[in-house]
């Protein structure tokens, strides 16, 4: 036995870097799993702005949900507004998190809309930066949502009427722990060719231990109350000072 290893790809936009998204795709395909993808919903951040803008991305989208894949939206704008680590403290930086409750709904009623004209809809959220508040919470609920994909565990828990599927502390323990299942968070833009080589490696020794996202979200929630989730902000806090370090 083996903990299960799912995917979720972040910052999914038509310009994105095609080359290292067209590189994962490969990846998914020879461990046979498909991955969860966080699509922006309308950016406005320069930063994922990578390649020229691909005119048939949300019909590439569609296709894929069609194989299997699992769609999220991934905040509204991915612009960071607060200084704020909400709930799930892992940055100090947030799209949401500290914002008035109006507010944050408005900006997740606009990304929801803006998904739907262009066919696609969802009940998953993936907060940029991992950040969100517990009015980012409700307004979420309000709109119809009732996944998101994030906190720590080893398996998915449901907390104030929401269901967390949660990502991995450090992948290095995760892929050799006995039981249970968490997310492996790529960030697809930003991966150099060191970084791809790295992760072929993982793919080919740990391919057997990976699940498609649609498995994962069905395993049997736990419930999660607040003393789990003030265990969790603590262990973000701890992993946010531990790659501070790692960065200095």
């Amino acid at each position: 036995m083996s903990m299960k290893i799912a995917v979720r790809m972040d910052d999914i936009t038509p310009d994105m870097d095609w080359e290292n998204f067209n590189f994962f795709l490969d990846l998914f395909e020879k461990a046979g799993i498909s991955p969860l993808l966080g699509i922006v919903p309308d950016n406005r951040d320069k930063n994922l702005r990578r390649r020229s803008v691909n005119e048939d991305f949300y019909e590439l989208m569609k296709s894929l949900e069609k194989k299997g894949f699992c769609l999220a939206m991934h905040g509204c704008y991915h612009v960071y507004t607060t200084e704020s680590g909400g709930l799930f403290p892992l940055n100090n930086f947030s799209e949401f998190a500290g914002l008035p409750y109006e507010e944050q709904k408005e900006l997740l009623l606009h990304g929801k809309e803006q998904l739907k004209e262009k066919g696609i809809e969802t009940d998953i959220f993936m907060a940029p930066a991992h950040s969100y508040d517990e009015n980012t919470l409700k307004a979420l609920i309000e709109l119809g949502f009732t996944k998101m994909t994030d906190g720590f565990g080893s398996k998915p828990y449901t907390y104030n009427g929401m269901t967390f599927y949660p990502i991995s502390f450090r992948l290095g323990s995760s892929l050799k722990k006995k039981s249970g299942a968490t997310t492996m968070v790529i960030h697809a833009n930003t991966v150099t060719e060191a970084d791809k080589a790295w992760y072929k490696r993982i793919f080919e020794e740990y391919g057997k231990n990976m699940i498609s996202y649609s498995d994962y979200l069905k395993i049997e929630p736990v419930k999660r109350g607040s003393i789990g989730r003030l265990g969790e902000s603590l262990l973000a806090r701890v992993k946010r000072f531990l790659v501070s370090l790692r960065n200095r």
